[in-house]
């Protein structure tokens, strides 16, 4: 019916029979307030350079990202969405077995599986609000309890919207260089937490990539743009593999004037704050739903039973309102979904079908 990943309004739009503008997608977390105006004027002026082939090494871009960050250009690979780089890690490392710290993104094992590897996962406990056991982790690797090439771990992580500790994550990568091993930290979502990046500190380990990401925070997920950084060789392994070309024009347009946007950032995270507390609140607050904290654009949430999330799920779809179903994620339960944060218009709507529905079998 829906996208793994979510965000097929298309799909939607044609089986329900509705205009795009009549689908309310919650199943992909975007920031509500939209592509800042900045890179969407920036994108327009480069539509005249569509004529040609796009830069190749989007120079522009990586510069201004290692200023953002202290580092140089060649410490930055920019890819058609970070899932691109996800794909071009176990080629270009050599990984044929991974440890998933979940519930988490599929593509990291996914990734993995295509090259013929294999993946073993270590989940969260529902009874802990499913913090991120990165602990955990790091003593499995200590003790030799499994032989891995790579940790890949998601912070906030998705689907649960938890935040790691600092110190954890730099515990894990020492660990885990320690061994001769890679740290893959995926930080799609930390512009709405940067306290929680290890990102400033990168030069201080090795064998570390660190994944970002312009679809969530910066709200433009069709033009496929993303980054990995991590030192000049890793860089490099991972640029050789790429397609060329494979980022165009408009993404590096409009991600270069995205990060360029200074108020931008500063009125999302602030709306992002506001809202999320106010929706958090407005769930919690439907008859027998849990909701956990998170830090992310995005909330998890545990339907009461009888309910399942693919039944709440399948009749919310047939309204066009599109949730992320995440009962078949290893280490959730049959009830869970995920719901991004919208504008608090789209919010009260949710709200208001989810009262319904949950009402309909009491």
């Amino acid at each position: 019916m829906t996208s793994p990943h979510g965000g097929n309004i298309y799909r939607a739009a044609r089986e329900t029979g509705r205009s795009l503008t009549r689908v309310v997608d919650f199943s992909a977390s975007i920031n509500p307030l939209g592509p800042s105006p900045r890179a969407v004027r920036a994108m327009i002026a480069a539509l005249r350079l569509t004529s040609h082939y796009p830069e190749p090494d989007c120079i522009a871009l990586r510069e201004a990202l290692a200023i953002r960050h202290g580092l140089i250009p060649e410490q930055i690979l920019i890819g058609n969405g970070s899932s691109e780089v996800i794909q071009l890690l176990p080629r270009a490392l050599s990984l044929y077995s991974g440890l998933i710290v979940g519930p988490t993104f599929s593509e990291y094992a996914r990734a993995l599986l295509l090259e013929g590897g294999q993946a073993v996962s270590i989940n969260a406990m529902r009874v802990e609000q499913y913090r991120v056991p990165v602990q955990d982790a790091t003593r499995m690797i200590r003790n030799n309890r499994t032989k891995i090439q790579a940790v890949f771990v998601c912070n906030p992580n998705s689907p649960t919207g938890q935040g790691i500790n600092l110190n954890d994550i730099r515990e894990l990568a020492e660990t885990v260089s320690h061994r001769g091993a890679w740290t893959i930290i995926d930080e799609t979502f930390v512009d709405y937490c940067e306290e929680r990046s290890i990102l400033p500190e990168i030069n201080r380990y090795s064998r570390v990539v660190i994944l970002r990401s312009f679809t969530k925070f910066y709200a433009l997920p069709g033009l496929r743009i993303g980054y990995a950084v991590s030192d000049e060789k890793t860089v490099t392994r991972l640029h050789a593999l790429q397609a060329p070309w494979s980022v165009n024009t408009l993404a590096q347009a409009g991600a270069l004037s995205s990060l360029n946007d200074i108020p931008y950032a500063r009125r999302s995270r602030r709306f992002m704050a506001l809202e999320r507390a106010r929706f958090f609140a407005a769930l919690q607050a439907l008859n027998g739903v849990v909701v956990f904290p998170s830090l992310a654009n995005f909330l998890l949430v545990e339907l009461p039973q009888p309910h399942t999330a693919v039944e709440i799920a399948e009749r919310l779809y047939a309204e066009g309102i599109l949730v992320r179903d995440c009962s078949t994620t290893p280490g959730l339960t049959a009830g869970t979904i995920r719901v991004a944060v919208r504008t608090p218009e789209q919010n009260r709507r949710l709200i208001a079908a989810l009262r319904r529905l949950l009402r309909d079998q009491e």
